[in-house]
């Protein structure tokens, strides 16, 4: 019997330094099915960020420590996560220089929990997949996780049971880096000191030739060094 695809929840990074806010978010998310993290700092945050990959920051500008700004600065150096930037009323400079640098979108204090979580969701459909969905569509490959099947346009696209789950499994969380104990947990649903450590990477050099253009310089199977591996959508 095939095991089902393990589809991680969304896991969204909250930010502020009021400990209010970030229970009134949090109890927001979750009601809405989503993971939620939470960073009462910058510095907070970005150790959260390199540690746990969120699939989306909400991120407040005014913050202790490292400013919001700098933050935001780090996360679209170093990953193209998305952002929602809270702001107070008179933070109309931070917010148009938080918009420049790269968020997603934003929402001005004192907010609606629901409106947040309405943008949350509007903002992952645009730059993703919606996690629970039966089919991935993505510009030039369609993951059908219902049928296990995978296609793109004028090529057939043969994977295996393994090489099939991994490849979903990515793709159900776009830009999120991975590492190979990490997959190897989720995937094979192994320990990483039962399994050959070269077992994730020759499934994903696998993967590359299947469904690649230039497998030799990937599209949607990305190699970060260091840290793992993350589907491009």
């Amino acid at each position: 019997m095939i095991a089902p695809i393990a589809t991680p929840l969304v896991l969204v990074l909250v930010v502020d330094d009021e400990r209010e806010v970030r229970e009134i978010l949090r109890t927001a998310l979750e009601r809405e099915g989503y993971a939620v993290a939470e960073a009462a700092d910058g510095d907070t945050a970005l150790a959260s960020f390199r540690g746990r990959r969120p699939d989306l920051v909400i991120l407040d500008l005014g913050l202790p420590g490292t400013p919001g700004i700098d933050v935001l600065r780090h996360l679209r150096s170093s990953q193209n996560v998305p952002v929602i930037i809270l702001s107070g009323h008179g933070d109309e400079t931070d917010r148009v220089l938080g918009l420049e640098l790269g968020a997603d979108d934003y929402v001005t204090k004192p907010f609606s929990p629901r409106e947040v979580a309405a943008r949350v969701r509007t903002v992952l459909r645009r730059v993703g997949p919606d996690p629970g969905a039966d089919r991935l569509q993505f510009d030039g490959l369609t993951i059908d996780l219902a049928a296990r099947e995978v296609s793109r346009p004028g090529a057939e696209v043969t994977l295996t049971s393994r090489e099939f789950d991994l490849l979903a499994f990515l793709a159900a969380s776009p830009r999120r880096v991975f590492s190979a104990d990490q997959l190897l947990r989720q995937v094979w649903a192994t320990e990483p000191g039962w399994q050959n450590p070269k077992t994730v990477s020759e499934h994903i050099y696998r993967v590359r030739r299947k469904i690649e253009d230039d497998p030799a310089h990937p599209h949607w199977l990305v190699t970060v060094r260091g840290a793992g591996y993350r589907f491009d959508p």
